[in-house]
């Protein structure tokens, strides 16, 4: 059993988040999924953006740390998207993590991240957000480092391919990639 933070995409907290809490949670991990945006959602990528930009980083980012205040320092951080990149950006305050999950993109790896850190990234392909020569310079990046990244990619869909409620939805996809997700809770 894991503890697990696991963060929202750029449209807010909704469905898709709870549904992948109650997943892990009926698998006997413990979740936590904070609200970094209170309550606001979108329903477009292009007005998520603009409420990030409105709410602003050093906001999401106070709420984040607040919102994991009271969990286990060994937590795994982990995120959808947007809410990948905050999980990584607490890697550096939160160095006991035991893995760092990634759905549906990649994120900057804070400098000094411990080697044997387990990651696990889970991408569509292609993915508008994130383009292959991008993903293949990350990885490169991460192995520099000494981390080895476990990298699943995914044939068609869209960004956000788990999300039933979005065009670009993958039902294969996405039950391959929660297969997956236990699996590596599983090895941590």
């Amino acid at each position: 059993m894991a503890d697990i933070v696991l963060f929202h995409s750029v449209l807010g907290l909704r469905d898709l988040e709870r549904e992948a809490a109650g997943r892990l949670a009926a698998a006997g991990h413990r979740v936590t999924v904070p609200d970094l945006f209170e309550g606001e959602t979108a329903a477009t990528f292009e007005e998520g953006f603009a409420l990030k930009d409105r709410i602003g980083r050093e906001t999401v980012m106070v709420r984040a740390r607040e919102a994991t205040a009271d969990v286990a320092a060994e937590a795994v951080l982990a995120g959808f998207s947007f809410g990948g990149a905050v999980a990584a950006s607490l890697l550096s305050e939160r160095r006991n993590a035991s893995g760092l999950l990634l759905l549906h993109g990649i994120a900057g790896i804070p400098a000094g991240i411990r080697t044997d850190l387990p990651v696990a990234v889970h991408l569509a392909d292609p993915d508008p957000f994130e383009p292959a020569d991008e993903v293949e310079g990350w990885r490169h990046f991460l192995q520099g480092m000494g981390l080895k990244p476990e990298m699943h990619v995914y044939p068609g869909g869209g960004h956000l391919f788990t999300d039933a409620s979005l065009p670009g939805y993958r039902a294969d996809h996405a039950e391959r990639l929660w297969q997956r997700v236990l699996a590596f809770l599983d090895r941590l």
